[in-house]
């Protein structure tokens, strides 16, 4: 497949209300998109990297100036994802920036296939079960109300975000409300230290499916020390770059459940090549979100539809966090999102909405 341009593409999308988390708030996505032309097709690929590096080093404009810079000028002539891997490969980290470019070029390879991406990759489902994260709120009774129409729309499972601070009485609020039944679960985005240890125990009596990413992201020792302490399971999210992280962290007993996020670990080849070893160790693996539009829900989607995805990820509605999408909206059906089955992600940006919200584009020929 020959590339013969590719378009850098930033949007501005506004959520529906603002997304807090231990490391800062959102009130608007700044959305990176690549869009890569062949004569046959093109694809659409979304860069997660934030406006500012507080999930991880990466940030929306070093990653277009890195495409722009290094990850374009190193494509091969003749390219398909794979190749697009290998030819990425020498270029160090920069794993968001990686993956928006592989998506597209995997999504206009498909495309021209007349492939879609959940067959490519193996999924086993054509639907999968939709679990929703809830930022860290004003006040408990807040938290409640904001739980409690999420669970009238139908939603699988709850995930609350925490902090020092914002935990116990959170969390304790929720269970009593809404009954043990419902499927719970915390993320504290590397909030903590092993010295919390004892406080994190604590959470063990409102069994928790997991905590999420509880201590540094960099540091798996720490988080198998941990896990020794505590009866929740671990589940790693940030501390998971690649498949070779994810033996690693297996190996040292750090967790028992990995977030598996595209856009972390470099895009959905390596993404598979993690669900591929999570399910050979007896692992569990959730697909978890980045805020993404309609382009890179519909990618998160297919992937979530493996086989060894057997815990609801963060693939929530569309109007979870947007008014109006870029693509046809997702929509909640009985806890389900559908898994798109449209040649490559399967789904196309409208025209009108794209252009309203565009900020700036840029080509690049090829």
């Amino acid at each position: 497949m020959k590339i013969t341009g590719i378009e850098l593409r930033r949007i501005a999308m506004p959520l529906v209300a603002p997304f807090r988390t231990s490391f800062g708030t959102e009130t608007e996505r700044d959305v990176l998109l690549v869009r890569v032309v062949t004569p046959d097709a093109e694809g659409w690929g979304e860069c997660v990297a934030m406006t500012a590096p507080l999930y991880s080093a990466e940030y929306v404009d070093g990653a277009a100036d890195v495409l722009r810079r290094f990850l374009i000028p190193a494509l091969p002539a003749v390219v398909d994802a794979h190749a697009a891997g290998r030819a990425l490969h020498p270029i160090k980290g920069h794993r968001m920036a990686k993956a928006a470019l592989e998506t597209a070029i995997l999504d206009a390879q498909l495309r021209a296939a007349d492939q879609s991406l959940a067959a490519f990759l193996g999924a086993a489902r054509d639907r999968v079960p939709a679990g929703v994260s809830v930022g860290i709120a004003d006040s408990v009774p807040a938290l409640l109300e904001t739980v409690a129409g999420y669970l009238d729309e139908g939603y699988a499972r709850i995930k609350l975000k925490i902090q020092p601070g914002w935990d116990l009485e959170p969390v304790r609020a929720v269970r009593e409300r809404f009954g043990p039944d419902v499927l719970l679960q915390v993320d504290a985005n590397a909030a903590y230290t092993l010295t919390d240890a004892p406080h994190l125990a604590r959470l063990d009596a409102f069994g928790l499916l997991l905590i999420e990413q509880p201590l540094a992201h960099d540091d798996l020792v720490q988080h198998a020390r941990l896990a020794r302490r505590i009866a929740t399971p671990i589940c790693l999210d940030e501390s998971i770059e690649s498949a070779e992280h994810a033996a690693a962290a297996i190996s040292l007993g750090a967790c028992a459940i990995v977030n598996v996020k595209p856009g972390r670990v470099g895009g959905y080849l390596e993404a598979r090549r993690i669900h591929d070893l999570c399910r050979a160790h007896g692992v569990a693996v959730w697909c978890g979100g980045m805020l993404e539009t309609g382009l890179g829900r519909a990618a998160n989607l297919a992937l979530a539809a493996l086989p060894g995805f057997t815990l609801p990820g963060d693939t929530s509605a569309s109007r979870r966090y947007y008014t109006t999408d870029i693509t046809p909206p997702f929509e909640l059906h009985d806890g389900h999102l559908t898994v798109p089955t449209g040649p490559g992600i399967g789904v196309d940006p409208v025209p009108d909405i794209l252009r309203e919200v565009t900020v700036s584009t840029e080509w690049i020929a090829l």
